[in-house]
This record gives structure tokens, sequence and C-alpha cells, in this order.
């Protein structure tokens, strides 16, 4: 099933360069038109405060293409022409998930190798950093397993627009460009309790970067970067392969 998607990212690359590069784009244009404006609590560079929001930033936005093309396969009958199949329930979905998760390697790399051409950098050693790369992975994880069970409970590539159109609000609801102190206090406790925030801030930690701190999240961060993650797959893992074998339903 992995082999499968690699080989359609294969015959149709532009799709897959385009998604490699969309999140660099974001990169540019919040580094450079909006970063001169932003001042950073504690002093020091946007850009270093930005990065680490944007690496979390591109493991949400690739759940759209994720959702899209599960609802495409339903859509289609190509899923129920592997459920007539004797393979595993799971093996479906495990396999969109295995490679959506080396498209999301990929992409991660790309967006480092942006980072610093741009300027930023991580302080704090290889370890701690590959600590960091491991936790924005695990969130991948996490948001492909929402993304596979909302695109089979969708089935229908013309909602999966009105979905796409949620991601953003989501990922923008967060400390990714800006720290939740220069939010109203009812908006800024909706920020911090997104997923997203606290990977955000615990890669922000890990790396060495700008970060903001003082309430409960951000000071438990990386025990909530692992909460969040485990706890989304423990839930939508088994939703989405049970949701798999009731197609029919």
């Amino acid at each position: 099933m992995t082999t499968r998607i690699l080989a359609h990212w294969a015959r149709q690359p532009a799709q897959v360069v385009v998604g490699l590069l969309f999140p660099v784009m974001i990169v540019l244009m919040f580094g450079y038109l909006f970063g001169g404006g932003m001042a950073v609590p504690g002093g020091g560079d946007y850009r270093e405060f930005l990065m680490p929001g944007m690496f979390a930033l591109s493991m949400l936005f690739g759940v759209e293409a994720t959702f899209t093309a599960v609802a495409a396969d339903a859509a289609k009958g190509v899923t129920d022409r592997f459920r007539s199949m004797p393979v595993s329930r799971s093996a479906v979905v495990v396999g969109r998930c295995a490679a959506d998760m080396l498209n999301s390697v990929l992409g991660l790399a790309v967006l480092i190798l942006c980072g610093l051409a741009v300027g930023w950098r991580w302080h704090d050693g290889w370890g701690r950093a590959a600590a960091a790369v491991g936790l924005l992975l695990l969130l991948r994880l996490a948001f492909l397993w929402v993304g596979i069970h909302l695109g089979l409970a969708i089935g229908s590539p013309e909602a999966v627009v009105a979905l796409q159109i949620l991601v953003w609000p989501i990922g923008f609801l967060s400390n990714a460009f800006v720290w939740t102190d220069t939010m109203p206090g009812w908006l800024a406790t909706v920020a911090e309790w997104n997923p997203l925030a606290a990977t955000i801030t615990a890669t922000r930690e890990l790396f060495g970067n700008p970060t903001s701190g003082g309430s409960w999240i951000a000071e438990h961060s990386t025990a909530m970067a692992l909460f969040w993650p485990l706890a989304l797959s423990a839930i939508f893992f088994p939703l989405a392969v049970r949701r798999y074998a009731r197609l029919d339903r």
C-alpha cells in the first residue's frame, strides 16, 4: 500500500514539490514581510522564534493532503476494491500513514534547510535538536490518524473542501507566529490548549530559540507535547481502522 502511494507521487512530482515548497513560502513571507515589525519576548531574532512554529504548522498542514487523498480513494471505489482483497483491515490505513510520514520527513528536512538559510539555528546540541524533531514527527503521526479517519468518514471530495478551510484557523490559533501574552485572556487560553502550542513551545526550548512562558502549559510543554499526540493517536487510529471496516454500512 505504501509503495502504491509512492508510485503515484513519482508519476505526479509537481504535487509533491508544491507541497514541499509551500511552507518555505510562508517562512519567507512572515520572516521578511512581517518579521521587521515583530518584537520577540526577551529579545532575539524573530526568525528564530518563527521557525519552530513553522515546523509544527507544517506537521498540521500536511493533513489536508492526507484526508483529500483518502476521501478521493473512497469516492472512486478504490477503497472498496482494497476491502475485497484478503488483507488486514489496518493495512490500507497504515500504508497511507507510512507514505505520508515519509513525505513529512522530507518536508521537515526541506524546511530545516530553509530555516538555516534565513538565519535560524539550534543552540543546545544535537541531542536536544533530535528530541525536538522527534516531537514534531510524533505530532505529525497523530494528525495523520485524524486525517485518515476524517477522510474515510467524509468520503466526498466536495465536503473535504470545507474541512480544508478549518485547518487554517486551527493552525493560526496558536503561538506559532506570535506569543500568547499579546492575546486577550480567553483567546490566549484557547491558543495555549491547542495541541500545536505545546509542541511549538517544547521545540523552541529544545532548539534553544526564543520562547515565552508563564502559563501551566508552557511550564509543562514537553509533557504536553507527548500527551497530545499520544492521546490523539490512541483515539483516532482505532477509529480509522473501524471506519474502514464499516464503510459499506
